[in-house]
């Protein structure tokens, strides 16, 4: 063990390993009871889409330990799970397997990338302002599916959208939980999210919202009802090259983001390298690509990490051990599946990881105006548009636009006058 993990190097012990490993999971878990929940709401089968999310996530996150030496989690990644079944499959009228497909040849890509250099190429064409842009609008996005599934913003015939009735037991039992789960945030309690869930839940079995499931413990079923469904033939037929691209812009630069962010908290990030990188993000590429396969959204580095890397976590042990609880997950699907058809349960998860996504706006430069109009195209559009590709979309559109009217069309990477044409070519000829 201490060959492979290099505990005394890092000066580290098993023990405070296992503990790193404990609490990142707690701190993420709830993702195991919300993925299936939204992507259940694009026809896909619930209990399929929970095995496929363990297993997509075990595969990332033992590559990540074993590969790469690194205490980071890989779980499907909030945003892209939205993305794909309010954007991709109801926004645009596609079949799950074609969004599915989207997300494999995504993946295949991912991974071709993480092998060369371009992977860099591609990460700094990209200013830093439109970066922060894109997790902002998805972060609104999240937390407007949130308002909406709870039902605290409603339909209106005149207005468009507009409040909800609060004293509705479901949406009272949403404001109930996100107050609570605010409160478990505030005290910095670790795992506020799934705790929250968790309370969130007694409190609808007393007010006859939830009831029990028959079992607690069940063997893993249902996986043959998503796996190996996906339509690569679809994706090219409905020419969905703007949401391939969408999906792997996303998870290239979250993934790299938050790995230089958790492996620079816990001391691994040696003098402004980061070591054994191209491991970390074949990890992620590979768990997107086999969770395509298996049924479930793209994968992601999932910055719950740094809870671990805070007690301790500083090598791949931390993750193996995440990996080991996200395997005794597979045994409780009843739970998860109670939990997860309760929308007050799932929406304050939502609401809370979008205010968490739109806390970078102040990393935005403000004062730079050929970069900040489209960046704030990107983040008003995502949410109004119900798509985050055609936020993306504009927003690369208008880049360089106002650059080369200003006179400062050198200043654009070359590649992002390709990125601008392309998204132009799909929003003009191939539907939002």
């Amino acid at each position: 063990m201490e060959t492979l993990f290099k505990l005394k190097e890092r000066n580290t012990s098993v023990g405070t390993e296992l503990l790193a490993g404990i609490t990142t999971f707690f701190t993420m878990v709830y993702i195991v009871i919300v993925n299936p929940g939204i992507l259940s709401q694009a026809g896909m089968d619930f209990h399929g889409v929970f095995v496929a999310t363990v297993l997509a996530s075990i595969i990332g996150t033992l590559i990540m330990g074993l590969a790469s030496n690194y205490p980071i989690a890989i779980a499907p990644g909030m945003g892209l799970n939205a993305y794909f079944a309010f954007s991709v499959v109801a926004g645009e009228g596609l079949s799950w397997q074609t969004a599915l497909g989207a997300v494999f040849v995504a993946g295949v890509l991912f991974i071709l990338l993480s092998l060369t250099s371009f992977r860099y190429m591609l990460l700094d064409a990209i200013p830093s302002s439109l970066k922060h842009a894109i997790t902002v609008g998805i972060g609104l996005f999240i937390t407007f599916i949130g308002l909406q599934n709870s039902k605290m913003i409603v339909a209106s015939p005149s207005t468009l959208l507009t409040i909800g009735d609060l004293s509705a037991p479901m949406t009272l039992l949403t404001i109930i939980g996100l107050v609570i789960t605010l409160i478990l945030m505030s005290y910095r309690v670790k795992g506020y999210l799934f705790i929250g869930m968790i309370i969130t839940a007694i409190i609808a079995y007393f007010m006859g919202l939830m009831e029990m499931p028959e079992q607690i413990v069940a063997l893993p079923s249902g996986l043959g009802a998503t796996a190996m469904q996906m339509d690569i033939g679809g994706v090219f037929t409905h020419g969905l090259y703007a949401v391939i691209f969408t999906f792997l812009l996303i998870t290239l630069f979250d993934t790299t983001g938050t790995m230089l962010g958790v492996a620079e908290q816990a001391g691994l990030v040696k003098d402004g390298k980061f070591p054994r990188s191209r491991g970390a993000l074949l990890a992620d590429a590979i768990g997107t690509t086999a969770g395509a396969a298996l049924g479930t959204s793209p994968t992601s580095a999932y910055i719950e990490s740094s809870a671990g890397v805070a007690v301790g976590g500083r090598t791949g042990l931390t993750a193996v051990a995440v990996s080991a609880l996200l395997g005794l997950t597979l045994f409780f699907s009843p739970v998860v599946s109670v939990l997860a058809s309760i929308p007050a349960i799932t929406a304050p998860s939502l609401i809370i990881v979008g205010f968490l996504m739109i806390s970078v706006v102040s990393k935005i430069d403000w004062s730079d105006f050929d970069v900040v109009f489209p960046a704030f195209l990107i983040i008003v559009l995502m949410p109004l548009t119900y798509s985050i590709a055609t936020g993306i979309g504009v927003g690369f559109i208008a880049y360089p636009i106002l650059k080369a009217v200003r006179g400062k069309w050198r200043d654009v990477h070359p590649i992002f006058y390709l990125f601008a044409v392309l998204f132009f070519i799909q929003l003009a000829f191939f539907g939002h």
